[in-house]
């Protein structure tokens, strides 16, 4: 893992039978610009299934979508390849694997991302967090992989009314869902990779209303206290920079997915700080540019918001270097950003990969 306190040092599978055993590779950091895309491991989603050992080699991280819970309220974790019905050329469970190894050895990262559109996972007891933590490392284990990610939508996070304190949040499915990161993280050590995948209404809406209780959504801002909580083990935060209203950025003014200045401001956000609700004694402190990625479409039919290839060049020109803005300017230039996350593999290969092949070449490496 590119454990983030190393870098400020320095500056289920339950239900399938056990394949036979197959040994990790000794694990290698994420490269310092990287690509993330999503797999549609359970399901074809309209673009077709493509197989692991036929993913493109400009992956450099592999969610491995989803792992779903039997009840939004279990904790219960279940990842269920996708059946020969939907994918006709789905590999089998010992190809599965192989090609797991086969990208491990490549220096690929392999995770586990849980929830998705339609998982809707709500930790509301301690038992749903233990179910969690066991369930998630029984699919961990049964395909060795190398962390997880944390895809939580719909109705997965809210915040109870009262319920403000960044620092100490009370409400039952955050507060357990930062206890069942944390276990895992001690379970697995240093090498565990863990991302977030939030939507902006879960991370960048905070800027203007945090939590319940006073009108708002109890969902705007959600994210937050999990995200803070788990700053200094947290490899990447992809917010999905797609599906979303207009959102406020700190220049005060609204922001509409689809061209660079969209994607300019809400990783700015992340990367500067921002009062949560304009309350100056309650704020989301940055992440360090490593942390970070742009979550974007792959392409047209993979979600609203499509960003065109130059738009995306834009963006990241002017978040590394300060060249080529428009509207927004950011509040620094950050060379170490990360790099870039799509939905989906799937989706950019139904495309001619357009999406791997353009932005690899453009510096992301």
């Amino acid at each position: 893992m590119s454990r983030i306190r190393t870098a400020l040092a320095a500056l289920a599978g339950l239900v399938l039978a056990a394949a036979p055993a197959s040994a990790a590779p000794e694990p290698a950091a994420i490269p310092g610009h990287a690509l993330v895309g999503y797999l549609h491991a359970s399901f074809a989603n309209g673009s077709g299934y493509v197989r692991m050992a036929d993913v493109p080699a400009e992956w450099d991280v592999i969610d491995l979508a989803f792992a779903e819970p039997t009840s939004p309220t279990s904790g219960q974790l279940e990842f269920t390849r996708c059946q020969a019905a939907e994918c006709p050329n789905v590999e089998s469970d010992e190809e599965f694997l192989a090609g797991i190894r086969a990208k491990q050895a490549e220096g690929k990262k392999v995770l586990l991302s849980v929830g998705g559109a339609n998982g809707q996972v709500r930790l509301e007891t301690a038992a749903a967090r233990d179910a969690f933590v066991s369930s998630a490392a029984a699919i961990i284990d049964r395909w060795g992989l190398d962390g997880i990610d944390i895809d939580f939508e719909g109705h997965s996070l809210e915040l109870a009314p009262g319920d403000t304190d960044l620092k100490n949040p009370t409400t039952p499915v955050v507060v357990n869902l930062i206890g069942a990161l944390r276990a895992l993280n001690e379970r697995y050590g240093p090498d565990f990779v863990l991302t977030m995948a939030p939507e902006t209404f879960f991370v960048q809406v905070g800027y203007q209303h945090y939590g319940g209780g006073t009108g708002a959504d109890p969902r705007a801002g959600a994210y937050l206290p999990v995200i803070d909580a788990l700053r200094a083990d947290l490899d990447l935060l992809h917010v999905q920079n797609y599906n979303s209203g207009p959102v406020m950025g700190l220049d005060g003014q609204y922001h509409t997915m689809g061209n660079a200045d969209f994607h300019v401001a809400m990783i700015d956000m992340v990367l500067t700080g921002f009062p949560l609700a304009g309350n100056p004694n309650n704020t989301f402190a940055p992440l360090a540019p490593e942390q970070v990625a742009i979550g974007l479409p792959a392409a047209n039919p993979a979600g609203n918001g499509f960003t065109p290839v130059p738009e995306v060049h834009k963006a990241l020109d002017c978040l590394r270097a300060g060249t080529g803005c428009g509207t927004y300017k950011p509040h620094g230039t950050y060379p170490k950003l990360r790099g870039l996350m799509a939905w989906s593999i799937n989706w950019d290969v139904y495309h001619n990969n357009e999406f791997a092949k353009a932005h690899d070449a453009y510096a992301i490496r």
